[in-house]
């Protein structure tokens, strides 16, 4: 038997997959300088940071080996980042004066990556509903040109 997968061949699909992979790598990038830059002033931010980094990361991989199932989670993970880079990038702008501990990174430009994450994650869920409507997981068996439909009896039960 030889297996196909005729939607993958499409080059609307292929952009599609190079496009997701390019935004769980934009978003991992963001939110890896967010919390390098801002490491000493991030208390209980810390792991969920670096697991939004790793876990992003992996749905790149997945992804760009044409996994399909990764695209929701992807989506979810990026309402949940959504909303999370909404509320803390005034933060980080309100952290901008005089009497506030200093990031290593300037506060106010961490506020603006942290702003440059809302559209990102906009991107990445409205591709990765792209990409889960077009059907990576299709697939079509054929016999290989040749191949007789039973090669051996089955064996006669005795």
């Amino acid at each position: 038997m030889i297996i196909t997968h005729p939607n993958r061949d499409k080059p609307v699909v292929q952009a599609t997959r190079a496009t997701v992979v390019l935004l769980l790598l934009v978003s991992a990038g963001l939110v890896l300088i967010v919390t390098v830059g801002g490491w000493s002033v991030l208390w209980g931010a810390k792991p969920i940071m670096i697991g939004y980094v790793l876990v992003y990361l992996t749905l790149a991989f997945y992804a760009a080996r044409w996994n399909r199932g990764v695209l929701p989670v992807g989506a979810v993970l990026a309402v949940l980042l959504l909303i999370f880079a909404l509320v803390a990038g005034p933060s980080w702008f309100a952290r901008d004066k005089t009497g506030f501990a200093q990031p290593t990174i300037e506060a106010g430009l961490l506020g603006v990556l942290t702003l440059l994450i809302v559209p990102v994650q906009m991107l990445l869920i409205a591709f990765a509903m792209r990409g889960f409507r077009q059907g990576w997981n299709v697939e079509h068996e054929r016999r290989e040109p040749g191949a007789e439909l039973y090669p051996e009896a089955p064996p006669h039960p005795a």
